[in-house]
């Protein structure tokens, strides 16, 4: 397992603590993950088997506080280990993305305590999954655009609806779904069984295979009163999609670090024209590229992620993470698929795997457009969404 690149010696601004336990992740991946991760690509499933094991070593509420099972760990950790997992892979870090992000926070921040006792040390101990359902089959860059709805009844209210590109719902045991009520967005707590709620799997993905993607149907679905987060309007989901952003701006980097890493060590065992490529310019010129952007990369999560334990991180500081990260490593991806030319298409070299992942990720949480249209009405002051 070879160093990562550390160009401008960021490692001395991070905590012993920090980096030993993000080195841990790293271990686990290329001990749990690297050896088995294509076979399940390829075969398009998630392996199971991981997830005791990554709840083991704490990776389900690294921000939840203790007393909810949670590791109680600041947000650079919590950034740290996603950058692993996704060197890894996508599918991995997205897996634990949600349990984190987008049902453990609502759940913390929004749920009466009853709940948050009931569920979250089960989803940080990885006997229980928990999915987030947002995009409709019509809305997903216009989440204000729902249509999926809840009526209130003498025992709770009726949700009907459907949601769509849902990590991990096929499998969950509870779903954090947003619906309009009166016209307003809320929140409310879906367990698996209720009645009238479905959730199959879909097929045919050519990205994210690893990985568990589903639809979420209700069907006059029963949730009861006590189910309902407290939380009115879309600052409610947008709360939960802005911790999400976070771990993906970290994610990406553990991506473009993988296929960098790749592309160095090919570059300099495959010879060409009596010598290795590695000493031909146009091949160099590829590999500072990505050398020069992940470093800049690393340097925007690493403030990113002090700005986090502050509670200081705006909206927009963390989609201009989002966005450039992910842009940076797709590119980075297609740069080492030409260093490692035809070979780069093979499952025995994580590049193309990157690759097709990351075309998904530039796409959920906010589009790469999306994202630059956010700050350019951060820095203008005009909006450009109506």
């Amino acid at each position: 397992m070879q160093k990562s690149l550390d160009y401008l010696n960021l490692d001395e601004l991070y905590s012993e603590e920090e980096i030993l336990f993000r080195d841990t992740v790293k271990s686990f991946v290329y001990d749990e993950v690297s050896p088995i991760i294509d076979e399940y690509y390829q075969k398009g499933i998630y392996p199971v088997e991981l997830t005791p094991k990554l709840a083991e070593l704490g990776i389900f509420g690294i921000t939840v506080p203790t007393e909810y099972g949670g590791a109680g760990a600041n947000y650079t950790m919590y950034g740290l280990a996603m950058q692993e997992l996704e060197r890894g892979d996508s599918a991995i870090r997205s897996f634990a993305s949600v349990q984190n992000s987008l049902v453990m926070y609502p759940i913390l921040k929004y749920a009466n305590e009853e709940l948050k006792s009931k569920w979250l040390p089960k989803l940080a101990n990885g006997t229980a999954i928990g999915c987030f359902g947002l995009t409709e089959p019509d809305y997903g860059s216009n989440p204000s655009g729902m249509i999926t709805n809840a009526v209130e009844t003498e025992s709770g209210y009726l949700l009907n609806g459907a949601k769509m590109w849902i990590t991990n719902g096929t499998v969950a045991d509870i779903a954090v779904v947003w619906a309009k009520l009166d016209g307003v967005v809320n929140g409310f707590l879906v367990e698996k069984g209720t009645k009238g709620f479905s959730a199959p799997e879909m097929k045919g993905k050519y990205s994210l295979r690893a990985s568990v993607t589903s639809e979420l149907i209700f069907q006059d679905c029963e949730i009861p009163k006590e189910n309902r987060l407290n939380v009115v309007g879309l600052r409610g989901p947008l709360s939960c999609l802005s911790q999400a952003r976070f771990g993906i701006a970290y994610g990406a980097v553990g991506a473009a670090l993988s296929v960098y890493e790749s592309a160095l060590e090919y570059s300099k065992t495959r010879i060409q024209f009596d010598k290795p490529i590695a000493s031909f310019q146009l091949v160099q010129q590829k590999l500072v590229y990505m050398m020069n952007e992940i470093t800049k990369a690393q340097l925007i999560n690493y403030r990113l992620g002090r700005l986090m334990d502050e509670q200081r991180a705006l909206p927009q500081q963390i989609s201009l993470a989002k966005r450039n990260n992910v842009e940076i490593a797709l590119e980075s991806a297609r740069l080492a698929r030409e260093i490692h030319g035809a070979n780069g298409i093979l499952g025995e070299y994580p590049v193309m795997r990157h690759a097709a992942n990351l075309e998904s990720v530039k796409t959920y949480e906010g589009t790469n457009d999306i994202h630059t249209l956010i700050l350019g009405q951060d820095i203008t002051g005009f909006s450009a969404f109506a």
